[in-house]
């Protein structure tokens, strides 16, 4: 993505923001403020391409305590899946506490109608598909392969109304 400048459209987030305020399967710009250097800087711009992108957001997890010290809240935005043939090799995720650097843009939220498709484990809720319509989710959630799926519609809020299934 060759402008990671954020639009006037949209209010600039920290990682707070994005924890409280950004829905599940919203569509997030990413940026650090640097411009994008020149294309024969390859080795600049492969890290430049790594502060600044677009992905989705899937998960949120609250502050927890491990041993003796406190990790703050985070949450993980899906890159995308890569592969060939229809077979899924790779799958990029990028975990990001809300004390990060890096600044968010909401670009796009689920529309009202859409359904979350989302696997519930260990307290947190993690999106696995983001469907057009509850049918779609439906079909998604006998064909994927994964248990205790559940399917919430989004509402005109960008919250969901109860789980289905």
């Amino acid at each position: 993505m060759s402008d990671a400048s954020p639009s006037s459209t949209s209010a600039t987030l920290d990682g707070h923001g994005v924890f409280e305020a950004a829905p599940l399967g919203a569509l997030l710009r990413y940026f650090d403020g640097a411009p994008e250097p020149p294309a024969r800087f390859t080795r600049k711009l492969r890290d430049w391409r790594s502060r600044n992108g677009v992905a989705r957001l899937v998960e949120k997890s609250p502050a927890s305590t491990l041993g003796g010290s406190t990790l703050p809240a985070g949450f993980t935005l899906h890159e995308g899946d890569f592969g060939s043939e229809g077979v899924i090799v790779v799958t990029v995720r990028r975990l990001y506490q809300v004390t990060t650097a890096l600044r968010f843009e909401i670009i796009e939220r689920p529309k009202p109608g859409m359904a979350r498709v989302l696997c519930r484990w260990n307290g947190r809720d993690e999106l696995k598909h983001l469907a057009a319509n509850l049918a779609e989710a439906q079909a998604y959630m006998r064909t994927s392969g994964y248990s205790d799926l559940i399917a919430e519609i989004v509402e005109d809020d960008g919250v969901a109304s109860d789980p289905v299934g």
